[in-house]
């Protein structure tokens, strides 16, 4: 009988002075799983003293999107089975490599194609040079599932204009490319008809001689975000102290998109929302994005460890599909007065770097 092994779900080559590396799980959107975390860390150390690689690009097979996040399914059977030490071992390693691509001595460059959440935008959203196209839809949408934003989300979240983190993290909500690059998510827009002579200019074009340069040759304005004309609703209403008080300030407010909004956060999670609402607060007084990624793996294991929300929600939006989750506590009310403390103080048992 022979034996047969999975096909790599990252493809790793080399054009002319290029690196690439392309997520290979287009059927699943690209979502990551440990084995690719661990190819692609592999193969940025090989790349980090190979003279023959001066730029590293990441993006994601297929015409659905780059990467739609980690694979939660996963967790959530992983957490069933209390296989703890397997989940922890998944978030070491892709935090790590969120701040090797934030540090890497070579221009990273990432294209951020379609869909890009979750862990897609740690991939994405920590590299040099961050491209999205018409296609790029953006989000940190983890308290749709009782959970908080991570993989570095909360730094970026905490530097976004006025309180637009603050709504972002909250609610989940898509960005498209103009609003990822408002917001501070992403640098260029390029329209995707030109990715693949952009990949072949980064590859093989020696004049202008840097990435950035040659990435500005295919750049392009896109048409103008809209989220300036809500910023007025969403820093009254995001700057609250709590989210009680955020939903109050939307239920008083005349635009129908900010009732709208208030029915959202009513339906989610009160938990997730309140970690993720002091998450973002904490990540945006920290220095660098180590400390955020810290912080989050704090919230992170506290979930994993002592909250039943985050098997919860899988279970309800992606396990059994009822869409019926059952909160706890069930309301926003029924929250402690600082019920993001615990998540915030939890030590786990391994440290993160």
């Amino acid at each position: 009988m022979t034996a047969t092994t999975a096909a790599p779900r990252v493809l790793i080559r080399t054009e002319g002075a290029l690196g690439r590396l392309t997520l290979d799980r287009p059927e699943a959107i690209n979502a990551l799983d440990v084995d690719m975390i661990q190819d692609l860390t592999s193969a940025l150390e090989a790349w980090r003293d190979d003279t023959d690689v001066q730029i590293v690009m990441i993006d994601g097979a297929g015409d659905r999107g780059m990467c739609a996040g980690g694979d939660v399914r996963a967790l959530h059977a992983q957490i069933v089975a209390g296989q703890a030490e397997t989940t922890t071992e998944f978030f070491r390693s892709e935090y790590a490599l969120d701040a090797m691509i934030a540090e890497y001595p070579k221009p990273v460059v990432a294209i951020a194609d379609g869909i890009t959440m979750g862990g897609g935008i740690g991939l994405a959203g920590h590299a040099a040079i961050r491209i999205v196209t018409e296609r790029s839809r953006l989000a940190m949408p983890e308290t749709r599932i009782g959970f908080t934003p991570d993989v570095g989300g909360t730094w970026l979240l905490g530097r976004a204009p006025g309180r637009f983190g603050e709504y972002f993290g909250l609610t989940g909500s898509t960005m498209n490319g103009a609003d990822a690059v408002l917001l501070g998510f992403a640098d260029h827009f390029v329209p995707s008809d030109r990715l693949d002579a952009l990949r072949e200019a980064l590859a093989f074009r020696a004049d202008p001689t840097g990435p950035a340069e040659i990435v500005l040759l295919f750049d392009e304005t896109p048409e103008p975000s809209q989220l300036p004309s809500a910023r007025e609703w969403i820093d009254d209403a995001f700057s609250a102290d709590s989210v009680a008080e955020v939903v109050r300030r939307l239920r008083a407010r005349p635009e129908e998109d900010a009732v709208a909004t208030a029915d959202l956060l009513e339906g989610l999670s009160p938990t997730a929302l309140t970690v993720t609402l002091d998450a973002v607060r904490e990540a945006r007084g920290m220095p660098g994005l180590r400390a955020a990624l810290e912080g989050e793996y704090r919230r992170v294991m506290w979930f994993v460890r002592e909250h039943p929300d985050l098997v919860e929600g899988i279970r309800a939006q992606l396990v059994d599909k009822d869409r019926d989750p059952h909160w706890t506590p069930a309301t926003i009310d029924g929250l402690d007065a600082d019920a993001g403390a615990p998540a915030r103080a939890f030590v786990p048992e391994r440290a993160l770097f």
